[in-house]
């Protein structure tokens, strides 16, 4: 479980303003479940999603998420897992393989994963609701923003302590909101016939 509790170069909880805000979240809750409901709320409802509100700059460490108060689902799922191991709360980083037309191509959807006592892992998409897309906080039953509609979609099992790669790399090369919905990314899925 360490490893969901770490700071790390794009979950850099130990930035000032970082612990300041996540300690605000955490004031006067009784429950880790109040601490995750709260800082999760924040995310989804104080970060604005980079493209629904055609934002720059494009944020992916945690800190910067804050500073600019924008993110696409990537850089707000990283504020999220900073803010819940702050207080510490074991938080990791999830995926979702899904189309933004209900046709393909395919992309990368990142949302979290965070351990409650209670409920065990439990997912949360703190990406942002607006119209057709609503993501809420009620363990233990998941209300995702997306749900697995199209052949080819799927939700990854994985729960990562570190973003994926492609995400860091595709969030560092891309400078405007628009660069990255051109250059979305996505992975290859192996399966096996029997």
């Amino acid at each position: 479980m360490n490893k969901y509790l770490k700071p790390s170069e794009y979950i850099d909880f130990e930035n000032p303003a970082l612990l300041t805000q996540a300690k605000i979240l955490a004031e006067g809750a009784l429950s880790p479940e109040e601490v995750t409901r709260k800082c999760f709320e924040f995310v989804r409802d104080e970060i604005k999603h980079s493209w629904d509100y055609k934002l720059n700059p494009i944020t992916c460490k945690a800190s910067d998420v804050l500073r600019y108060r924008t993110g696409y689902c990537y850089a707000k799922s990283h504020l999220l897992a900073a803010l819940l191991r702050a207080n510490s709360i074991p938080a990791g980083l999830c995926y979702q393989r899904l189309t933004i037309t209900d046709v393909p191509p395919f992309c990368l959807h990142g949302l979290n994963a965070v351990y409650l006592e209670s409920f065990g892992w439990y997912r949360i998409d703190p990406r942002g609701n607006k119209q057709g897309v609503t993501a809420e906080f009620c363990p233990p039953t998941e209300k995702l923003a997306f749900p697995i509609i199209t052949q080819g979609e799927v939700d990854l099992p994985e729960i990562w302590a570190e973003p994926l790669p492609i995400i860091i790399e595709m969030l560092s090369k891309n400078k405007t909101y628009q660069a990255v919905a051109d250059n979305l990314p996505d992975i290859t899925l192996f399966t096996t016939n029997m």
